[in-house]
């Protein structure tokens, strides 16, 4: 019998040497809310520990909007919460145009529960071109409870 070891597959972790987009410098970024000590900062900009945390319960939106079109091959979003137990739904989304002309990348649930799920970390390979407009919308709580959205991080290559 012929038989071959094969190494566990690593979670998905970014190269050191990968070209994440620099969002400071490329993109304005709207946000329905923010709590202070929270900004969308710590989540866009590589560093940042604390991440994005919404003030309120309910619907979040982040837009990110680039100054000049973008081509994307890879999105990477990571979420926390260790507090609630909740199943969260999130839709990635984009359009060419600042307009309402959005396209739907992705649409995905994910039930947090401490200890065991408290990490949600989604790695996506896209061939996205002129991409204007990026926008990330969360419901934190699809029964409706009081958990407020919240992201870890946000990376484009």
């Amino acid at each position: 019998m012929r038989k071959r070891l094969i190494s566990p597959t690593p979670p998905s972790v970014p190269p050191p040497d990968q070209a994440w987009l620099d969002l400071d410098r490329t993109a304005v970024v709207e946000v329905t809310s923010e709590e202070n000590g929270y900004p969308i900062e710590s989540a866009l900009v590589g560093g940042e520990n604390r991440g994005w945390r919404a003030t309120n319960p309910g619907r979040q939106t982040i837009r990110l909007i680039f100054d000049e079109p973008q081509k994307l091959r890879r999105i990477v979003l990571v979420f926390e919460d260790s507090e609630n137990t909740r199943t969260q739904e999130f839709v990635l989304r984009w359009s060419p145009a600042t307009g309402n002309s959005f396209r739907e990348i992705v649409r995905q649930q994910w039930n947090f529960n401490s200890p065991g799920s408290v990490r949600e970390i989604e790695d996506y390979a896209v061939e996205l071109s002129a991409v204007k407009v990026l926008e990330l919308i969360i419901v934190p709580d699809t029964s409706g409870g009081a958990a407020r959205a919240s992201l870890a991080s946000l990376r484009l290559s």
